[in-house]
């Protein structure tokens, strides 16, 4: 009985963790809906709670962005993306408003995109 639980605990928390890193590789607050149907509703709420708690955070230290990809520091401080999928309007750090159409390309910060390119909705071009 006692392994029984040890293994259910370890599979609940290996679960936590991965909704955890989803919020850190997506970079938003949005949960795709083919992963959302994956999640029951109390791990929807965990993610929720743990994104608000991410944010006020980020916001406590200057509006810095953590779940930026600091892996490498960026060669560019512009890149040249082309839109996978309507996205609609997207407001820039320097507070431009861009309409992002599917097969369109834009020259926009790294900053600004870097969310919408882990998302799969933009593709960066070499």
């Amino acid at each position: 009985m006692q392994r029984n639980k040890r293994c259910l605990l370890a599979y609940l928390m290996h679960r936590l963790q991965q909704i955890k890193g989803l919020r850190w590789d997506l970079g938003t607050s949005v949960i795709p809906d083919n992963i959302k149907t994956n999640l029951n509703p109390r791990e929807v709420q965990f993610f929720s709670e743990y994104d608000k708690m991410l944010g006020d955070y980020m916001r406590s230290v200057n509006e810095l962005d953590l779940t930026m990809d600091l892996n490498q520091p960026p060669k560019n401080l512009f890149i040249e993306v082309r839109v996978k999928q309507d996205v609609g309007a997207l407001v820039t750090e320097s507070g431009n408003t861009i309409n992002l159409r599917a097969n369109t390309t834009h020259f926009l910060r790294r900053t600004d995109v870097e969310p919408l390119i882990r998302q799969g909705v933009l593709e960066h071009i070499n």
